[in-house]
């Protein structure tokens, strides 16, 4: 019963809403006022359908279908408390609207007069285990009236979001109603279980009102079962159009035509009078629509596709893309299934729930059901099942397959060509959902023209998104059942092949990425047979910048890294880690750079145990050296300094043992600058080791460098002269070389600004500080950048009267900082505070 007048109650609504707009509402009114008055004494009802009435004529002048949405759902609500209340209502306004308003509320009066008793009792109604079939009393042949086809499913759970989409649909389908001689044709596109279909179905039952003469449903998917095919379109469409030539007024089985173009003409001629909806369920192909158009002035069609049927768009299709929802969504539909008291009470694991279900609606409904069913499970526990990746998909299901995700997804990856299937399951084992056409064409082994034509595939029937710049993402359930069609039609060893491919690919980028930003850089990896042959993109005229294209892969190098040492693929996992160390020298993210260079260094570890020769032992223990040894750096700003300490005295060993002198000056630079935090007296000592073994070895900038240390270390002693000298022939080194190192260069250059404040010279350290600033900011090396603002504000501060300067570098550094994730923003933040007081 509770159904019926819903239903009842939301075409009431939509005739009510319609009649406040039109010309008869003047005329309308004073009934209406007196029917609602009746049943909410002491309200002044004429006044609140007035106030209605203008705000949903406001929200018209102004095409703000939100509003109009907003007014209908209010009054939906009205209606259907009274008719709960006094289901006698339901008869009462359809007289008295086919009295004040008959053209304007036929919908309604015809729905009402269908000979459903609205009484506590449902006559013809039978149950049968818990469901119920209602069977309609069949209309009296001397009524006259012809039968109304009120096909689309009616939507059987609570309805929620979607706002901006149905409020596309009601412009550019529920406007045709108002006298335009158009079709409307609206067409919602996306993945498998986004809630295309039900936005649909709720969208037509709002809509009744617009369609005086009825709503015909065919869904393609049903077709294409009965049939068994997936190529023949003519044959659903053809049935597709006898079903509704049957549907429509005064037809029958008798009569229709049994080829294509004559039914296509038939539906035309009988649909031409007629102002109907027809909803279009599961179409792959625009044919499918252009056959099915009615000819009725008003008449709109809605199709729902995984594609975009983009061709359509000629004809004048609206496209609208439905996405997954947002987290507020996501807790909005939980909510509507499983109670808001429920949500609120673990809102964390509820928050968690809708990350991993990665908004798809289909999904949250299948964990919202398992959560309804089973008294015992709570929200906690059903998100740390889902959290295990591998049994995620086995989690968002019920009771036989049908009531699962990946019975979902099933039929679009089914439909697929055997070649764009083989891609669909490799982009599974990729560790990450955002990839280009390259890593697709590397995935697989194929090349990238060929790539981009299986991407179209793919794209088209939704399993991947274009995302623009060449990009393409898969949802994250989409890539879970790529992966499980994968473990299921793949070799067991092609997992590894992919993984080894698609690592050997990113090597190659982030090593050019890498030369591209600083060439003379020590490196342990001889990469040189491996990038010989490799087309160099960062080298090429309008290629990508380094640094850029770094920092955009960044979440996928740091996946790419996991799966090679899952995989034990240890020479290429280490190798990588060196090469993307790079990006960290620049960007201070210190939480990936630990996990790379931890990664690095046990898989070094790992390709020492499992090496062959004396060549490959030396190779891979210097990598765990150099590694361990960069290690220190994230772990000092993350406050872990015992560990950092351990890590440099592993590195020391290991550079001894491998007799590499660049290697071992490296070692010690790092371990100078832990001694400037805990053991300053010996940092010198370090500094000076390191700058001697790099001449040692000719390494003139590693020599530079150390330079600049020891000379920050010198001042640290109180010798500034000798600071002042050091720091100067090291700046000097840097800046004459072939090619000059302009951002360490420029870290000297702040180094000297604060010995000049030591030597008393606040000017002149300004001025340094300045200029080391700027280049250090056009060279993004935003940690240093901060840094050097830092000490300039200190100086400004100090000598007073220069509050405008401290605070510009105070509140650069503290974005600098709060980009990184620095625990050193929350001291900048206090201290701009403090300024302010």
């Amino acid at each position: 019963m509770e159904a019926e007048l819903a239903a009842l109650a939301a075409s009431g609504a939509t005739t009510l809403v319609g009649l406040m707009v039109s010309e008869s509402w003047e005329r309308a009114k004073s009934g209406l006022a007196r029917f609602f008055g009746r049943r909410a004494p002491g309200e002044a009802a004429e006044e609140e359908l007035q106030a209605a009435s203008e705000e949903l004529g406001s929200a018209r002048a102004a095409g703000d279908a939100g509003v109009q949405a907003a007014v209908q759902a209010r009054w939906r609500q009205r209606l259907e408390g009274i008719f709960q209340e006094d289901p006698s209502a339901v008869q009462e306004l359809a007289q008295l609207l086919s009295e004040l308003a008959p053209d304007a509320s036929r919908t309604f009066v015809n729905l009402v007069s269908g000979g459903v008793n609205y009484g506590p009792v449902f006559q013809g109604s039978h149950i049968h285990g818990g469901i119920t079939f209602n069977v309609q009393p069949v209309k009296s042949s001397v009524s006259g009236l012809l039968d109304r086809p009120d096909q689309v499913p009616p939507v059987t759970v609570p309805f929620s979001n979607r706002t901006a989409e149905l409020a596309v649909l009601d412009e550019a389908l529920g406007a045709r109603s108002g006298g335009s001689g158009s079709v409307g044709v609206g067409v919602l596109n996306g993945l498998p279980g986004v809630g295309k279909t039900t936005m649909a179905w709720w969208w037509a039952g709002a809509a009744r009102g617009h369609f005086p003469d009825g709503q015909l449903y065919v869904d393609f998917a049903a077709l294409r079962d009965e049939s068994g095919s997936v190529t023949a379109v003519g044959a659903d469409v053809s049935e597709a159009l006898a079903m509704c030539l049957r549907s429509l007024p005064g037809g029958s089985g008798n009569g229709i035509p049994s080829s294509l173009a004559e039914r296509t003409n038939l539906f035309r001629s009988r649909s031409a009078n007629l102002r109907i909806l027809l909803v279009l369920d599961d179409v792959n192909q625009p044919a499918q629509v252009r056959a099915l158009m009615p000819k009725g002035a008003g008449s709109a069609v809605l199709v729902t596709s995984q594609g975009r049927l983009g061709e359509l768009a000629m004809d004048g299709a609206r496209l609208i893309s439905v996405k997954p929802l947002d987290a507020h969504g996501g807790l909005t539909l939980l909510k509507d299934r499983c109670g808001e008291e429920a949500v609120e009470a673990e809102r964390e694991a509820a928050e968690r729930m809708v990350e991993l279900c990665g908004g798809l609606p289909v999904a949250l409904q299948i964990v919202a059901a398992r959560l309804v069913a089973d008294d015992g499970l709570t929200m906690t526990e059903l998100a740390a099942e889902l959290d295990d990746e591998a049994g995620r998909l086995a989690g968002m299901a019920l009771e036989g397959e049908e009531s699962s995700v990946s019975a979902v997804l099933g039929p679009s990856y089914r439909l697929l060509p055997p070649d764009a299937a083989r891609l669909y399951r490799l982009l599974g084992w990729l560790p990450v959902g955002v990839f280009d056409a390259g890593v697709a064409a590397v995935a697989a082994d194929t090349d990238a023209r060929s790539a981009k034509r299986l991407l179209g595939f793919l794209a088209k029937a939704s399993l991947v998104e274009a995302v623009g710049d060449g990009r393409y993402r898969m949802h994250d359930l989409v890539r879970l059942h790529a992966r499980e069609r994968a473990a299921e039609e793949e070799p067991e060893t092609e997992q590894a092949v992919v993984t080894e491919r698609v690592g050997t690919h990113y090597l190659v980028l982030t090593a050019f990425a890498d030369r591209a930003l600083r060439r003379d850089r020590l490196r342990i990896a001889d990469l040189s047979a491996l990038l010989r042959d490799a087309g160099d993109p960062f080298a090429v005229a309008g290629g990508p910048p380094p640094l850029e294209w770094l920092d955009t892969e960044r979440p996928a190098i740091l996946a790419v890294l996991r799966t090679t040492v899952r995989h034990g693929l240890y020479t290429l996992a280490w190798q990588l880690a060196e090469a993307f160390t790079v990006l960290f020298l620049y960007r201070r993210y210190l939480g990936a750079w630990k996990e790379s260079l931890e990664l690095g260094a046990e898989a070094a570890a790992a390709a020492v145990a499992s090496a062959d020769t004396a060549g490959e032992i030396a190779e891979a223990a210097a990598a765990e050296a150099r590694l361990r040894t960069l290690l220190s750096r994230p772990l000092l700003d993350l406050g872990e300094n015992d560990r950092a300490g351990a890590e440099l005295d592993k590195a020391a060993a290991l550079a001894e043992a491998a007799g590499h002198l660049v290697l071992r000056a490296s070692v010690q630079e790092f371990l100078g600058r832990y001694r400037d935090l805990f053991e300053p007296s010996r940092a010198v000592e370090a500094y000076q080791l390191s700058l001697e073994l790099n001449e040692q070895a000719g390494e003139t900038r590693g020599a530079a460098i150390a330079a600049y240390f020891l000379g920050c270390a010198q001042d640290a002693q109180g010798d500034h002269v000798e600071a002042m000298a050091t720091l100067r022939r090291a700046r000097h080194a840097l800046e004459g070389r072939a090619e000059p190192d302009r951002r360490m260069a420029a870290r000297v250059t702040a180094a000297i600004g604060v010995v000049r404040d030591h030597l008393g010279e606040p000017g002149d350290a300004i001025r340094e500080l300045r200029e080391a600033a700027r280049v250090l900011g056009d060279e993004e090396a935003t940690h240093y950048e901060a840094q050097a603002l830092v000490q300039l504000a200190d100086i400004a501060e100090r000598m007073g009267g220069q509050e405008s300067l401290v605070r510009d570098c105070l509140n650069r550094a503290l974005e600098i900082h709060e980009a990184a994730g620095s625990r050193l923003a929350e001291d900048l933040r206090r201290r701009l505070d403090d300024l302010d007081r």
